[in-house]
């Protein structure tokens, strides 16, 4: 139930689709009449639009979840790799077969990366089709056509294919290599989402070093205007909120211990 009213929730509260429901509630305010319904409707939409794609509001939120989790320096051992889906065009691989990657996908070329570099560690691709609306290729049934590209055998692979979200990803990857105490395995995912996930595998008696990649921000932006371009500023800000209502609403479930996770609990 958690899954699927979060995904609700969530397609209405982004800050596009917020948009477009709140232009269309002053359309219809306006057509019946309630003139002053329909100004503040159609306020709200362009004050919520011009927010998040000319301004740095979605970097400025952004840069407080990624700066939680600095890279550690590299463990001399690794026993295991927790790489978390995310960084693959799923509706893309499933008509073309290929591995085409999305804005997330450093997550995969750092794995390939740590793989190759610790070539004894097993590697574990956690991601099925976690959209409640379209239809796409999980990641763990995409990652080996690329890892094995980029010379990572597949006897290597532990694919865990049913997760849809964070929680699961956790939960189910745990299941699948029962880590062993003493033993080294890496987190790897974007820095922005390393807070509720490192908590979330925390909770799951999953011990793992974080390894954020696919940084979003320089920490430098400050407030201002027209930092970025537009698409990318609209992207910042919808990850931002995305991730930021994510938290609380693990915390408020008890599925994580603190609203803001750090590092050492």
């Amino acid at each position: 139930m958690f899954y699927y009213l979060s995904k609700v929730f969530w397609f209405f509260i982004q800050p596009l689709n917020l948009t477009i429901f709140l232009l269309l509630a002053g359309l219809i305010a306006g057509v019946t009449g309630r003139r002053r319904l329909a100004v503040t409707g159609s306020a709200l939409a362009f004050l919520i639009l011009a927010l998040s794609a000319w301004t740095s509001l979605g970097a400025m939120m952004l840069n407080p979840l990624e700066e939680r989790f600095p890279k550690p320096p590299l463990p001399a051992k690794i026993d295991g790799i927790v790489v978390l889906g995310g960084g693959f065009e799923g509706a893309i691989n499933l008509a073309r077969g290929g591995y085409e990657l999305s804005s997330g996908g450093d997550r995969m070329v750092e794995t390939a990366i740590l793989a190759r570099r610790f070539p004894q560690a097993k590697v574990v691709v956690s991601g099925g089709n976690g959209s409640l609306f379209l239809d796409g290729e999980g990641d763990a049934d995409t990652a080996p056509r690329l890892l094995g590209a980029l010379g990572v055998s597949a006897d290597r692979l532990v694919l865990e294919d049913k997760s849809r979200n964070t929680y699961e990803n956790a939960v189910f990857s745990r299941g699948l290599v029962e880590p062993k105490p003493g033993e080294t395995w890496l987190l790897v995912t974007s820095a922005f989402h390393m807070p509720r996930a490192k908590a979330l595998f925390d909770k799951a008696g999953f011990p793992t070093v974080p390894w954020p990649v696919d940084y979003r921000t320089s920490g430098k932006e400050g407030v201002g205007l027209f930092r970025d371009n537009a698409a990318d500023s609209l992207e910042n800000t919808t990850m931002a909120v995305r991730e930021w209502i994510g938290l609380f609403a693990y915390w408020l479930s008890g599925r994580i211990d603190r609203p803001f996770p750090a590092p050492g609990g």
